[in-house]
């Protein structure tokens, strides 16, 4: 998305200096096909010939998908080729592909001549929808990447949460999981883990698409979402050579903490100075906010600052972490099933790094994430601490600023919103 961002740097600067046409040209930049971003799905392997460059009535084609157990060598020996075909193929992949990285679940293909005896050509991996290996079976034994072309689909889609965002999404026709993406950008204004009935959102954005399959890859160009008694804005604008989400007056959306060390998952238990204890069976005081989310989930800093603990304790916290943001606000992180690599005490980690990952270590009864905030030693409640945003638009860019603004603001009136239809409300 990096290489995506910096053109639209390029695409709105062009439209800014202009002063001719503005907005047009910004809304034309966008209509232009986008770079490749890496991604890791599962291919189709009904559309696996076609992205290989290979003559296929050349061939006869054999597919398949990557068992449990299967390497290259259980793989190519199974097709008929020898321990030594197999070793040198292995050491002409050193430098492109690392062949212990063949995943079960990946589509591959065999390709075989047309000869009276048919002899074994190429053996292509699918490594992602966009990528894939191409090992040449034939005298040279050579390794290859290979890219698949790639288009972004503009779409709209604009819902109302009746059970859970998530599921609005799935009722309006859309990828649940660009539900990720709004929780990331409205992050820092929005409690997500606190959507309420009616609660309502349009969103204008692109979905990345390898020869008609939607990958689960998405850029926002413009967001609303009506929370509670407000409405929020979500306009993208680049600034100081930095593209970030702004709301309808300019002022960044991002913050200088997260409002919640994870992505999207339900609270189990909130702040409370008396709580019945699952495990002790007994009132005392919850001074944070549990996060329920499967192991292994990645837990982010909320914010910049420097680890000053790392440690365990049985029969409590297990695994946890503490992190200083400021003079004034401190961390922590409970029950982690483990940390981050290179994660330890006097680690300087930026916000949203991962830090660990939920688990059930100490005194829990499953996994989850107990989170604290500590407001000059003193715990506070994480849900409702305050986040200083970011540098907001400068005078200088405000005039253009309202100039894209506006335009987004009127795509995004015109997107119909369609109501959750789930019958539970969560």
């Amino acid at each position: 998305m990096k290489k995506r961002r910096g053109y639209i740097i390029a695409g709105i600067v062009v439209a800014v200096f202009s002063g001719i046409v503005g907005v047009r040209q910004y809304m034309n930049y966008l209509a232009q096909p986008l770079d490749e971003v890496e991604v890791t799905d599962s291919a189709e392997v009904d559309n696996i010939v076609r992205k290989y460059g290979i003559p296929v009535s050349d061939y006869q084609i054999q597919y398949g998908i990557v068992e449990p157990g299967q390497n290259l060598s259980v793989i190519l020996r199974k097709h008929g080729l020898s321990l030594a075909d197999v070793h040198r193929l292995t050491e002409s992949a050193k430098g492109v592909f690392d062949v212990r990285k063949i995943r079960e679940g990946q589509a591959y293909a065999v390709f075989s001549t047309e000869d009276s005896i048919p002899q074994k050509a190429y053996f292509v991996y699918e490594e992602s929808p966009k990528s894939y290996i191409v090992f040449d079976l034939r005298e040279d034994y050579r390794v290859t990447r290979g890219e698949n072309p790639v288009t972004w689909e503009r779409k709209t889609v604009g819902g109302k949460v009746e059970s859970s965002l998530w599921v609005a999404m799935q009722q309006s026709g859309t990828n649940p999981q660009l539900a990720l993406d709004l929780s990331n950008i409205f992050g820092w204004s929005i409690d997500f883990f606190g959507l309420q009935k009616e609660d309502e959102f349009r969103v204008w954005y692109e979905q990345e698409t390898v020869e008609g399959k939607e990958l689960q890859n998405f850029h926002v160009l413009a967001a609303s979402f009506a929370y509670g008694d407000s409405t929020y804005y979500a306009i993208p604008f680049v600034q100081d050579g930095e593209e970030l989400y702004y709301n309808a007056d300019g002022n960044s959306l991002e913050g200088e903490f997260l409002k919640a060390p994870l992505d999207y998952y339900r609270i189990s238990s909130r702040f409370s100075n008396s709580r019945f204890h699952p495990v002790l069976r007994r009132y005392r005081a919850h001074h944070g906010v549990d996060y329920a989310a499967p192991k292994g989930t990645p837990v982010y800093a909320i914010g910049k600052g420097k680890v000053i603990a790392k440690a365990y304790q049985a029969g409590g916290a297990g695994n946890y972490l503490k992190i200083r943001h400021n003079s004034r606000y401190t961390t922590t992180y409970m029950h982690l099933s483990g940390f981050a690599k290179g994660i330890k005490v006097g680690s300087e980690v930026k916000q949203k790094e991962i830090v660990g990952y939920v688990g059930s270590t100490g005194l829990s009864t499953g996994p989850h994430l107990d989170f604290r905030v500590y407001d000059n030693g003193t715990p506070v409640n994480p849900l409702t601490i305050k986040s200083q945003p970011k540098k907001p638009i400068s005078d200088a860019n405000r005039p253009q600023f309202a100039i894209v603004r506006d335009s987004l603001l009127r795509v995004l009136r015109g997107i119909e919103v369609k109501a959750d239809t789930s019958r539970h409300v969560q």
